[in-house]
């Protein structure tokens, strides 16, 4: 299908944290919400509305110790501003286009060339993904099927070869098809409360959610697991202790686990060694031996340097390691693997039609030989509805069967959004949320998620609420 963008319109507002979350140098409380609307029209003059949303996270798309956190927000909102008036543009003057023709010119313009190590990279990226997924919801929406069949069928022009070379010949029918129900990997942030005894009196959150670890073990049946370490091996060595006996109480050998480095991990040697340290104490033990990945332990700029990653096999021995910051550009994972790398995160923020090609990449790789290769599906703290809708139905189409997501337990539930729409939402995917009380949150049973009505849904990410015209703040 073809379609030209007729306009757009861009907003911001400020939502809270129910809990401070840090990761890497940032402690998160307060943040920007980016809320982007694209209107499209096909041929026959029918027109469509396509939705994008995410948080204007600091700290993460540039590490920048010298800027502020509104200066990184600010320059997150820049560029999705930026990507949305060159669509404009490419609306009245190139016409009509698949959107796959349309978000390659938007890359181009915006992204183009850029060298991986540039500090930005990212960030010109996040806006050109943010008009992608509003292109791909309207369109859609326009033919009224999900994202996963437009793929499917052809629709969006979507072809890997312009990303990969190598994958000439894939196919989207290569996909398996998508589950109904994905695994929650529940995040344990640096500041987080393992037990309720670690809570003092002062800072409990008298809101009807969990807070500690084990509380939200309990109260959503989670077994699957993503720790945050911060690269001091002392502070890392005791936080690990500490998680492993909770979840050895609470979980027993059940228990899955993940790694993320967030960059802070300089010395891959040395932190080889403290895990295989870890891994033969009868309490930590149990916890190394589970994990199923690592996540990022290089800042992005050593990433790609081989004096860097020397000790990588040895790290890979104890679990697989994948790249996420540094995965700025379209030939980032390539590279990564060529080094030893066994994987890349997907994240709706980094560009759908990124994380595609790289699956390309996997299928034709696995086909050579390479089967160890694989993608994870990780959480940029998104929220409900549009950002975790459509990062679910981009997890989903690729087949992964467990995410990580933590914007439930840092933000309460829907309160970002009017009542009457989580009211809306409630009503129309009630597999996916529920109505607690004064709220309106995330269904979380035994440790999943429902999609119906998200995968299969008609858009991308199915029933996203009622548009609200409101003011940015």
């Amino acid at each position: 299908m073809q379609v030209r963008v007729v306009e757009t319109s861009f907003r911001t507002r400020s939502v809270q944290t129910r809990l401070p979350f840090k990761f890497g140098m940032q402690v998160l409380q307060s943040v920007r919400l980016a809320e982007l609307a694209v209107l499209v029209e096909n041929p026959n003059g029918e027109r469509m509305t396509g939705r994008a949303s995410d948080l204007l996270v600091p700290k993460w798309f540039e590490k920048n110790p010298d800027t502020t956190s509104e200066e990184d927000a600010t320059a997150l909102a820049e560029s999705v501003e930026a990507a949305a008036s060159i669509a404009t543009l490419l609306g009245s003057t190139a016409g009509a286009h698949p959107v796959f023709e349309l978000w390659s010119v938007i890359h181009a313009e915006q992204v183009g060339a850029c060298d991986h190590r540039n500090s930005d990279a990212l960030v010109r990226g996040f806006g050109v993904a943010m008009v992608e997924r509003a292109l791909i919801d309207a369109t859609t929406r326009l033919a009224g099927c999900s994202f996963n069949t437009a793929l499917r069928s052809g629709m969006l022009g979507f072809n890997p070869r312009r990303l990969v070379g190598e994958a000439a010949g894939w196919s989207p029918d290569r996909l398996p098809d998508p589950p109904t129900s994905i695994e929650v990997r529940h995040t344990i942030g640096m500041l987080d409360p393992l037990t309720a005894g670690d809570i003092q009196p002062g800072e409990r959150i008298h809101d009807g959610l969990p807070q500690s670890l084990e509380e939200d073990i309990d109260a959503y049946g989670v077994r699957c697991f993503k720790i945050k370490v911060c690269g001091d091996e002392d502070a890392d060595r005791e936080r690990l202790r500490d998680i492993a006996r909770v979840s050895s109480a609470h979980v027993g050998p059940d228990a899955r686990f993940t790694l993320d480095g967030n960059e802070q991990c300089r010395d891959l040697e040395a932190f080889a060694g403290m895990l295989e340290t870890l891994a033969a104490d009868p309490e930590v033990g149990p916890l190394v031996e589970r994990l199923e990945l690592i996540e990022q332990p290089l800042p992005r700029r050593e990433t790609f340097d081989p004096e860097a990653n020397t000790a990588l096999d040895r790290l890979a021995r104890i679990a697989p390691v994948i790249i996420d910051e540094a995965d700025t550009d379209g030939d980032a994972f390539r590279r990564a693997i060529e080094l030893g790398y066994a994987g890349t995160s997907i994240k709706a923020c980094k560009g759908v039609f990124r994380a595609i090609a790289n699956r390309a990449l996997i299928d034709v790789r696995r086909d050579a030989g390479a089967t160890h290769l694989f993608q994870s599906a990780e959480d940029l703290t998104n929220l409900g509805s549009i950002p975790l809708q459509q990062d679910l139905a981009l997890q989903a189409t690729l087949g992964m069967d467990n995410a990580e997501r933590n914007g439930h337990h840092y933000f309460r539930g829907l309160d970002h959004l009017p009542e009457t729409t989580r009211h809306e939402l409630a009503t129309a995917l009630p597999g996916l949320y529920v109505e607690d009380g004064s709220t309106t949150r995330l269904r979380i049973d035994s440790g999943r998620l429902d999609l119906t009505g998200v995968v299969d849904g008609v858009g991308l990410g199915g029933h996203l609420g009622s548009f609200q015209q409101e003011e940015a703040s």
